[in-house]
């Protein structure tokens, strides 16, 4: 905003000195916890959390890679199995034993923060060993920059070239609209490139979410919606409602453990 516009308009003053107050009070109240589903019966991988990546288990990697990031005041480790239960505790970590059967991890997570008092919660999967400080910095972001409450869940995508990458469907890739708002995700490679122009980008979905409480469990309220059964990709169910999903672009090199080869390829990232 122009200086001497702001002088002249006693308006503006007023609006702009009413955005700088409501951003520091917001910024002062705001508490960001971060919780880790961690699921021990995968259907692609099963046990994937427990297997060792370089002398330490997946899931005690993705804890203390996500607690290392100073940015949250708590980080849980929500969980159905007392092997990772044992393994976050022995390890002097947080965690909470699910006393309920859930179909996805934001309803395990909703378990563990029903009566946690907490403004954003950030959905870390417990197979995201690398996820990084600055990508989750930039997502929290979203919610200080959004200062009328429009926005209730944000997430990361990166981009992809390689045509292997694009064809997996392990990796779920998401379109957006112009002000990087998900449009959809898929398995599938969107958007389909039919004269193969040179273009067109792809983007991978990183599997961390960050809700506001409140949406969070709105959310785990809904039913499991069409699309998001075929797909089995549960942020559909929020596009399916209505709902806008806020993405945020990382160039930060991130990889999810979906398989044995990834676990593979993960190990060989570590040895570099």
């Amino acid at each position: 905003m122009d200086l001497v516009q702001i002088i002249l308009n006693k308006n503006l003053v007023a609006e702009y000195i009413s955005h700088i107050c409501n951003k520091v009070n917001f910024e002062f109240r705001m508490k960001v916890i971060s919780v880790i589903p961690a699921r021990y019966a995968s259907t692609r991988f099963p046990g994937k959390l427990m297997e060792i990546l370089e002398g330490k288990t997946i899931i005690l990697r993705t804890y203390e890679q996500v607690v290392a990031t100073g940015l949250f005041e708590e980080v849980i480790v929500a969980t159905d199995s007392k092997l990772i239960y044992d393994e976050i505790i022995s390890n002097g970590g947080n965690v909470v034993m699910s006393k309920k059967e859930h179909e996805c991890g934001s309803d395990r997570i909703v378990e563990a923060v029903e009566h946690i008092n907490a403004d954003v919660v950030v959905n870390v999967q417990g197979d995201e060993p690398f996820i990084d400080s600055e990508s989750l910095k930039n997502l929290i972001d979203v919610f200080y920059e959004d200062l009328d409450n429009k926005i209730d869940l944000a997430s990361l995508m990166t981009p992809i070239n390689d045509a292997e990458s694009i064809l997996d469907p392990s990796n779920v890739k998401v379109i957006v609209d112009r002000e990087n708002f998900a449009i959809y995700f898929s398995r599938s490679p969107i958007p389909f490139n039919r004269d193969l122009e040179d273009s067109v980008n792809y983007f991978k979905h990183i599997g961390v979410y960050a809700f506001r409480k409140k949406a969070l469990i709105d959310f785990s309220k809904q039913e499991v919606t069409p699309l998001e059964a075929a797909e089995k990709i549960e942020c559909i169910r929020y596009l399916e409602h209505g709902k806008r999903i806020k993405m945020v672009e990382t160039q930060v090199f991130n990889f999810g453990i979906d398989t044995p080869a990834d676990l593979k390829k993960a190990k060989a990232f570590m040895k570099k």
